[in-house]
C-alpha cells in the first residue's frame, strides 16, 4: 500500500496525539525550561516524521527518510526520559508518568519497525 501523505502514517498520528497530550498535561507547570524542553522534543518526533516523508517523496530510496525517522526515534527517547524527570520533580504522578513512558516505548517500537520495513524495501529494490 502506497502512502501519499504523512498524515496517513500511524507513527505520525501517534506523535501528534502525544504532542497534544503533553501540552495539556503540563499547561499549568511553571517550570518554563522543562515545558519548553519536553514540548520541543515531542514536536520534534512529529515534525521529523513529516519532514522526512516530504523530502523522500522524489527520492529513489528511503535513506533520507530513514535519517529523519532515526532523529524522531531519538526525540522519543528524550521525551520518555523527560517523564522520569517530571515524575521525580512532582510535575506528574507516577501512574501518568508510567503511562506516558509506555506510549513512548510503543511509539519507538513502531518507528523502529517502520524503519526496518523501509530498509528491507530498499534492499529488495537494489537486488532486482
Amino acid at each position: 500500500m502506497k502512502v501519499y501523505k504523512f498524515e496517513d502514517l500511524v507513527v505520525w498520528q501517534l506523535a501528534r496525539t502525544l504532542v497534544k497530550d503533553i501540552y495539556s498535561s503540563f499547561k499549568t507547570c511553571r517550570d518554563f525550561g522543562f515545558n519548553d524542553q519536553i514540548q520541543r522534543a515531542a514536536i520534534s518526533i512529529m515534525n521529523n516524521i513529516a519532514e522526512g516523508f516530504e523530502r523522500s517523496n522524489n527520492s529513489k530510496d528511503n535513506k533520507q527518510f530513514l535519517n529523519f525517522l532515526n532523529i524522531a526515534a531519538g526525540s522519543c527517547g528524550e521525551v520518555r526520559s523527560m517523564f522520569y524527570a517530571a515524575e521525580d520533580l512532582g510535575y506528574i504522578d507516577e501512574e501518568k508518568a508510567k503511562l506516558y513512558r509506555k506510549r513512548c516505548i510503543d511509539l519507538s517500537l513502531k518507528l523502529n519497525s517502520f524503519m526496518e520495513t523501509l530498509r528491507q524495501h530498499d534492499a529488495s529494490t537494489c537486488s532486482n
